[in-house]
């Protein structure tokens, strides 16, 4: 069987012993969708899950609502979030569903187990049960009740497939990807929202887009309002990395290490999309913004992270003392439960030239 058909990017390690092999597919585009590199199948159909969510806030952004209620750039970077349910999350999204006159039981999101375990552990100590407010993507889903309200179409049923509300995202998103509506799949989600499979790549030209309107904003001219609504969302993504994921996730570690010049988002099951802008990366012949996009088919999350932070140093993304602040995720040790370490992670991929 050849690297094309089992592309193993990782190899963890219990000693000297192999303990699990990491499928995955990498696709490396520029802003006008162009494959790069790849590895794997680059064109892998792929839910993205909540690395989706830049996306869907495009679609919100486009309805006026953040003008008509009074949100944010706080409130925008919640709407892309999987956050930690800390206070600082959950308070936000109290105070965005007042400002959308709207309240907690109007979300069709359900509580869940937060994704932070110093905050599990406080739950459990307080015998807190999570409501809805404490999603991870609760933020996301105020925006989309005020979304709904901003297009006249009110909010009840705003999270099935036949709503006004989801078919504006679902148009939205295949222009973003440069896809007909037609090829995209949908399912639902964990949080009871329509969730789309399409190709891999077009993930990274949606992260490739991204850091393309922050170019343009930095220029000061943008080719349309849409890449102005692209650039409000970079800007918010990166300026408040803390509201996209929290302390100790990755996302906020990524954006903050690197100060505006990428943005990046994990979704559920291993996937991850990062945007680098350009001048920050170390792509022959390409001066422009790239997008990059990683799935992993064991859906393991600190492979995924892995991954993308061994990205960041083969493309030679900002400095080497940025690319240090996130070595934590490179190679985490394995250690059993007495801290002794026991095994460790190899990376295994190369990144192939796209053929024209």
């Amino acid at each position: 069987m050849n690297t094309a058909d089992r592309p193993v990017a990782a190899t963890s390690y219990r000693g000297p012993a192999v303990e699990n092999t990491h499928i995955a597919h990498i696709a490396v585009v520029d802003a006008s969708g162009r494959l790069l590199y790849a590895f794997g199948d680059p064109h892998r159909a792929t839910l993205p899950r909540s690395a989706v969510k830049p996306a869907q806030a495009l679609a919100v952004l486009e309805t006026g609502a953040l003008e008509q209620f009074g949100f944010d750039e706080a409130d925008l970077a919640l709407m892309c979030a999987s956050h930690n349910s800390e206070d600082v999350h959950i308070d936000r999204v109290r105070a965005m569903l007042a400002k959308a006159h709207a309240s907690e039981t109007d979300l069709r999101c359900g509580g869940h187990p937060p994704i932070s375990d110093a905050v599990y552990r406080s739950w459990i100590k307080r015998d807190f049960a999570p409501t809805p407010v404490c999603s991870n993507c609760s933020g996301k889903h105020a925006g989309m009740l005020a979304a709904a309200q901003a297009i006249g179409a009110g909010t009840t049923g705003y999270e099935r497939a036949d709503h006004p509300l989801q078919a504006r995202v679902r148009h939205t998103l295949a222009e973003l990807c440069d896809l007909p509506e037609t090829s995209i799949r949908w399912g639902i989600d964990g949080c009871n929202l329509p969730t789309p499979s399409f190709a891999l790549d077009r993930l990274a030209l949606v992260f490739a887009r991204l850091a393309d309107a922050a170019d343009a904003n930095a220029r000061g001219t943008f080719d349309s309002p849409r890449q102005a609504a692209l650039a409000r969302i970079h800007h918010a993504m990166t300026t408040h990395p803390h509201l996209v994921a929290g302390s100790g996730r990755f996302c906020t570690a990524l954006m903050s290490a690197f100060g505006g010049a990428v943005v990046g988002k994990v979704g559920a099951e291993g996937s991850y999309g990062f945007g680098v802008c350009g001048g920050a990366h170390g792509v022959n012949g390409v001066s422009g913004p790239i997008g990059v996009a990683v799935k992993v088919e064991d859906g393991i999350g600190t492979i995924v992270t892995a991954i993308a932070v061994e990205l960041l140093h083969r493309l030679n993304v900002g400095t080497a003392a940025q690319r240090a602040q996130l070595d934590a995720f490179r190679a985490t040790p394995i250690r059993n439960t007495v801290g002794l370490e026991v095994g460790h992670l190899e990376m295994s991929f190369a990144l192939e030239p796209s053929r024209p």
